[in-house]
């Protein structure tokens, strides 16, 4: 029986959305979804694989997550209104912004509208939901008051 490695899943992802699994669409790809948690910045990821693909560039990152983007791989997150974060999960949820640390986290609460996009208000056909909360994350505050895992 053979294994399937991680990266061999990330190629089929990419390849069953046309998209040709060059290096660095794996490696932006593979970054997201070791980090998801993170949302990080097209930024963060140009620095944290600078290192590891030296020829990279900050284009390219732009580039690659935009195709990502496009084919429904990933989603974009404005929450501050300054900064686009990413998302290796593409489907709607809601997001919570430390405004301490700058952390954003996903939320599981229960959307009144789901994920169903078919839903209308007032008449207005619903095509995306952005949720987002701000506040002061669990490990800001637990550090503020003293407190420690």
């Amino acid at each position: 029986m053979k294994m399937i490695t991680n990266m061999e899943k990330l190629k089929t992802l990419l390849e069953s959305r046309g998209l040709k699994p060059t290096f660095q669409r794996l490696t932006v790809l593979e970054y997201l979804e070791k980090h998801e948690c993170h949302h990080p910045t097209a930024e963060m990821i140009y620095e944290a694989l600078i290192a590891r693909i030296p020829t990279i560039s900050i284009t390219t990152v732009y580039n690659t997550l935009s195709a990502f983007l496009e084919k429904g791989i990933i989603s974009a997150e404005t929450i501050t209104g300054t900064e686009v974060r990413y998302d290796f999960a593409p489907v709607p949820h809601h997001h919570f912004l430390c405004t301490k640390c700058g952390k954003i986290y996903d939320v599981k609460i229960k959307c009144p509208l789901g994920n169903d996009m078919k839903n209308t208000i007032d008449g207005h056909h619903i095509h995306e939901i952005h949720g987002y909360f701000k506040g002061i994350c669990r490990e800001c505050s637990n550090k503020k008051s003293g407190k420690q895992k």
